[in-house]
């Protein structure tokens, strides 16, 4: 029994550990901010001392139930986590469209300036005429990548993070005819287990940068303490605002399409779907099982082919999806 409880301990341990070391920093930063709100580090001394003059169970519960508090606050910013990163998207209330239109215009814009610069440089370097110069080249490569994060016309959200996440979601339907979101549980059963761990790792990434964020505005609430919890706090949800989470998205989004793109082939096979013969065959069957997947089908066609045995790719073509997990 003892072996079991120590075993039981060190899992309980971990679990904890997972989920409270977020909400632990931010307690400990407001307990900073208590004392230096009541006189420095000395206001500490007299809540130890009562502590100390407990008898043994009662600093046990005391401790635990601390513990417990810490863990429940972790799970609640956890839960909120998917929430905020859709407020983060863009995706708000209607009565938020007034300030929400303004800033789709501007991603437009934006993307419209982008991709005329783009192809003011792809002739010279694509097809060697005339030669291109070293800058081009560069402009070349780095239009390339801020290209890639706006999705397709139509589609423009108001925030960096939600024309990233959203672009991640079009490219499918762009490339493939398969609508990410609706396809997106079927491939992630059919992933092997590494491209299953590294997209999990990724997403979890992006989801404790977007915990970062709400821990940091949630530091505001100990200003009346201190001072500097609203600058700390404030600086916090910032830095994860503006560079933790778009950069960690994009590592996501990148990451769910090559899942598409190396293993879409098994969506075919495993739904005993007509394999594509090209690309352009492949945007007419890929929207075909796309909405096959949605409402299912009652006609004659397409013929069924039998099982591939093993897992499949499609050798001459490609797929992406994008943010299904978050919801």
């Amino acid at each position: 029994m003892g072996k079991f409880w120590e075993s039981v301990g060190e899992k309980l341990a971990d679990r904890w550990a997972a989920v409270s070391v977020p909400a632990l920093v931010f307690w400990l930063g407001g307990l900073l901010a208590w004392a230096d709100g009541h006189g420095g580090f000395h206001a500490l001394k007299a809540p130890a001392d009562w502590l100390g003059k407990q008898p043994g169970p009662t600093q046990i519960a005391i401790v635990l139930i601390a513990l417990l508090g810490v863990a429940a606050s972790g799970v609640v910013v956890t839960r909120l986590t998917t929430p905020v990163l859709r407020l983060m998207e863009g995706y708000w209330p209607c009565f938020l469209d007034v300030a929400r239109r303004p800033l789709v215009e501007r991603a437009r814009k934006k993307a419209d300036s982008i991709r005329s610069e783009f192809q003011a440089v792809a002739g010279p370097v694509l097809t060697g005429t005339p030669p291109p110069t070293p800058q081009q080249r560069a402009d070349y490569t780095r239009l390339t990548q801020r290209w890639r994060r706006f999705p397709g016309h139509g589609r423009y959200q108001p925030t960096r993070v939600g024309n990233t996440l959203r672009a991640g979601e079009s490219r499918p339907v762009d490339k493939y005819g398969l609508d990410a979101v609706a396809v997106w549980p079927h491939l992630w059963l059919l992933l092997p287990e590494t491209a299953r761990s590294e997209l999990a790792a990724a997403r979890g990434s992006l989801d404790s940068a977007v915990g970062a964020f709400i821990w940091g505005i949630l530091f505001v609430v100990f200003t009346p303490w201190t001072p500097w919890a609203a600058v700390a706090g404030l600086a916090a949800a910032a830095v994860a605002y503006w560079l933790w989470v778009p950069d960690r998205a994009e590592v996501y989004v990148d990451l769910v399409e090559a899942a598409f793109d190396l293993h879409r082939g098994a969506l075919y096979s495993q739904l005993r779907w007509p394999m594509p013969e090209n690309p352009q065959d492949e945007r007419a069957k890929g929207r075909q099982l796309t909405a096959y997947l949605l409402r299912g089908a009652s006609g004659t066609k397409p013929t069924f082919t039998s099982p591939t045995p093993g897992p499949a790719n499609c050798g001459s073509s490609t797929g992406s999806p994008a943010t299904q997990e978050e919801s």
